[in-house]
């Protein structure tokens, strides 16, 4: 029986190659184009401008405006950026992506302490994964959610493990983080997604009544593992910088809810400095308290 999910896979696939095995230039030469055809078809505009509204209120409607367009062009440079994973060695996610390695950081792999890293959809989150990887002794684990189509799922594991990084579902994180304690590792959340129903805090963010996930927190303070913040700070097309930032060092003595304020604030701070590189087209505030 003819499987539709590999038909268009396959049929998608060597599109995916040929964009992969651009250089940067001519990438995003293309993302222009797509620029152009999603601004015709009106994709999640409401969406993007309301949320903005919502987040901005002292923001001028031409403020409003300005923002969304430069969001969706970095939203189509993002999406060009992930599949060019898929063909780029070391040497170019290297100079792609670079990293301050503090000596703190140094130091606590020195004295083999495991750490958990949150962050959130801004910037490329992507291409820090293999940054992580190249810049750090430390084994990166990725947290992440499976896709639905299982082609492009695989082709996503492959993307997302180049270079030595490992992913685990995040219905299986705590078994994962138990069977790794005698590995020196650095789990990484994107945690900033819209929670499940269980195990959420409430917080006032971007001037909004918001969900947080507290899994991060919980895991933590479980293992005291400390808490770094990771900043992937766009500097121009093709070129992000991270930024780490040490929020908790001893997890276990901090207080309910403390490390997942901490980092709500420190990621609403970024995305008020950056706003066109975080991700406005996701429906964040669909449920409310």
């Amino acid at each position: 029986m003819i499987n539709p999910g590999a038909i268009s896979f396959y049929l998608l696939y060597p599109f995916i190659y040929i964009i992969a095995s651009l250089p940067l230039w001519l990438l995003y030469r293309v993302s222009d184009l797509f620029y152009w055809l999603l601004t015709l078809s009106g994709y999640r505009k409401e969406v993007v401008v309301q949320n903005l509204r919502n987040s901005f209120p002292e923001k001028s409607e031409e403020e409003i405006q300005a923002i969304r367009k430069k969001f969706f062009r970095y939203l189509v440079d993002l999406i060009f950026e992930t599949l060019k994973t898929l063909r780029m060695d070391e040497k170019e996610s290297a100079a792609c992506c670079t990293m301050d390695n503090p000596p703190w950081l140094q130091k606590l792999y020195e004295q083999k302490r495991s750490i958990i890293i949150v962050m959130g959809h801004y910037g490329n989150w992507e291409w820090a994964g293999p940054s992580v990887t190249l810049n750090t002794k430390y084994q990166l684990v990725v947290i992440y959610r499976p896709l639905s189509h299982p082609y492009f799922e695989k082709m996503m594991v492959g993307m997302r493990t180049r270079f030595g990084t490992m992913i685990t579902p995040v219905q299986q994180t705590l078994r994962d983080m138990v069977a790794k304690r005698s590995m020196i590792t650095a789990t990484a959340f994107i945690a900033d997604q819209y929670p499940p129903a269980e195990g959420k805090i409430w917080l006032d963010f971007l001037n909004q009544d918001t969900g947080f996930f507290t899994g991060p927190e919980k895991l933590s303070t479980k293992f005291d593992y400390p808490v770094v913040y990771i900043q992937v700070k766009r500097q121009k097309r093709g070129h992000y910088h991270i930024t780490p930032e040490l929020l908790f060092e001893h997890p276990k003595q901090t207080e309910e809810g403390e490390i997942t304020r901490t980092f709500a604030k420190r990621l609403e701070q970024d995305i008020q400095a950056q706003p066109e590189t975080w991700l406005w087209s996701h429906k964040r505030w669909k449920h409310k308290r």
